[in-house]
């Protein structure tokens, strides 16, 4: 996979367009940025284009539109913030491929930096048909002399500026992508021992794939949030009115007899706090938790987050890894009720002298908004998907993009 170094050595940067696909879908409350995390992660790469005196033209998708513009999705608040990070304005294409996105384009002078509009206002950016994304792909080329990729969140989807656009254009892996890579090979590669994985999560049925390839990888695994009380049931515990998953029963009973002939650890929770009503997360009311043991959960409870005895055996147990992976809350850590299992393990992965990955989405904002350092931690993915389904072992197909 070529750097950005060898696009330098190449005659590829300095006074060229090149596009950078990122990814930017950070969490909006109206027009306000609630996490900026993304958007930080790939400052570095546009700011090393920028200083080499590229035309650097980013693009992201946000959000889920329907293949056409959508207010509500617009990279508008994105553009602001970029670039109060880079200290120098980000000139703002209102479109994707059209007018504006050429104009804007056209009127970069080398070392500065512009953004496109949701690249998912197009239907051609996530088009299951071939011809139709490589379409895009092909308007999307003419902005461009090169190709970067910096978009990890996103590199498990087979979109057009993700797979087809890097077979147009002289491409690279920006730096964001080269360290995600770096980081989950340290977890499938020679892995320093003990592996602890720590998963969490509303829904068991996200996590079977990397489950049933850790079972042959990890030492240890841990379960909380939602995904837990399917476990449970497994195990013939009642679950209240918690989260269920009875479909998924067959294969959480198979998943715990293979790591029990395999001798990989599965650590459960041993109590749970929870609730007789969800809490509401906009007022952050007193919810009037309950604490109960996994053997004897009230047939009206809500199961909501780890308890007091749970967090003090899951510390316990990440206290002597050497690797540790986290995908998913222990609970609705939203709500302050429920914060404490989540903290729990964002703690003593702080205070544990193993390598920590924290595996993107829910538990990356989780550390940002429980008011972690993010140094502390070995390291924090920009992209929970992408790095569960490197884990699974499968192909990514951005990935392979940038391989060719």
């Amino acid at each position: 996979m070529k750097t950005i170094d060898d696009l330098i050595a190449d005659g590829q940067v300095a006074g060229r367009r090149v596009f950078v696909r990122a990814d930017l879908n950070v969490p909006l409350d109206g027009s306000t940025i609630t996490d900026d995390g993304r958007i930080r992660a790939v400052v570095p790469t546009i700011r090393r284009l920028a200083e080499a005196g590229a035309k650097v033209i980013v693009a992201s998708h946000l959000g889920r539109p329907k293949g056409a513009p959508d207010p509500a999705f617009s990279l508008a608040p994105v553009a602001a913030r970029l670039g109060e990070l880079l200290g120098t304005e980000v000139a703002f294409a209102a479109d994707t491929v059209g007018d504006s996105a050429r104009g804007t384009v056209a009127g970069l002078a080398d070392g500065q930096v512009a953004l496109l509009e949701n690249l998912r206002f197009n239907a051609g950016e996530t088009a299951k048909d071939d011809a139709e994304r490589g379409a895009f792909a092909d308007l999307l080329a003419e902005l461009a002399d090169s190709y970067v990729g910096d978009g990890f969140g996103a590199v498990h989807r087979k979109h057009a500026s993700v797979y087809d656009l890097p077979a147009r254009l002289p491409h690279a892996a920006g730096e964001l992508i080269a360290t995600e890579v770096g980081v989950l090979k340290k977890l499938t590669e020679d892995v320093a021992r003990p592996y602890a994985v720590v998963l969490g999560g509303s829904k068991v049925s996200d996590k079977l794939g990397v489950i049933d390839h850790l079972l042959e990888k990890a030492d240890r695994i841990l379960v909380g949030g939602g995904m837990l009380f399917t476990f449970l049931k497994a195990q013939g515990h009642d679950v209240g009115k918690s989260l269920l998953q009875e479909d998924q029963l067959p294969a959480v009973t198979e998943y715990l007899e293979r790591a029990k002939a395999r001798g990989v650890e599965f650590v459960l929770p041993v109590d749970v706090v929870g609730a007789t009503q969800f809490p509401d997360l906009k007022t952050k009311a007193p919810a009037d938790p309950v604490t109960a043991p996994v053997d004897a959960i009230p047939a009206d409870l809500i199961g909501l987050d780890i308890g007091p005895e749970s967090r003090k055996l899951f510390a316990a147990k990440l206290a002597d890894a050497a690797t540790v992976f986290w995908n998913g809350p222990m609970g609705v850590f939203e709500h302050p009720d429920f914060a404490d299992g989540t903290r729990a393990i964002a703690q003593a992965l702080v205070d544990g002298a193993g390598f920590s990955v924290v595996g993107g989405g829910d538990s990356a904002a989780a550390v940002r908004i429980l008011g972690f350092d993010e140094d502390a931690f070995g390291h924090i993915s920009t992209g929970g998907g992408a790095s569960l389904e490197y884990l699974e072992g499968k192909t990514l197909p951005g990935l392979a993009a940038l391989e060719n």
